[in-house]
């Protein structure tokens, strides 16, 4: 099992960057593939990124493409996801996600509590 902790969310203006981080308990973190997901206000919760054990293979939805990178640092048992051009419809609270087996954009098994992300125009 895994204990997952995201931070770094905040207000930040239309265009601007930020980085969030998932600290993950356990000294297993290597074996998890790790996402990160959102929900926006009224929406439902979304595939953002995910990544491989390694590191090297990752894998983004359409959206954010571009303009997203997720990266993890298994050292520190972190996932990272830097934001930039960011935009109004990037609002939404940001879960930090693991699971066992392949890279997939669903079917998590260990979530965080989310960490806020609101971007004003």
């Amino acid at each position: 099992q895994v204990q997952l902790v995201e931070s770094g969310g905040g207000l930040v203006q239309a265009g601007g960057s930020l980085r969030l981080s998932c600290a993950a308990s356990g000294r297993t973190f290597s074996s998890y593939i790790m996402g990160w997901f959102r929900r926006a206000p009224g929406k439902e919760r979304e595939f953002v990124a995910a990544i491989s054990r390694s590191g090297r293979s990752t894998v983004y939805a359409d959206s954010v493409k571009g303009r997203i990178s997720i990266s993890r640092d298994n050292a520190k048992n972190t996932v990272y996801l830097q934001m930039s051009s960011l935009k109004p419809e990037d609002t939404a609270v940001y879960y930090c996600a693991a699971r066992v087996g392949r890279i997939e954009v669903g079917n998590y098994d260990y979530w965080g509590q989310g960490t806020q992300v609101t971007v004003s125009s």
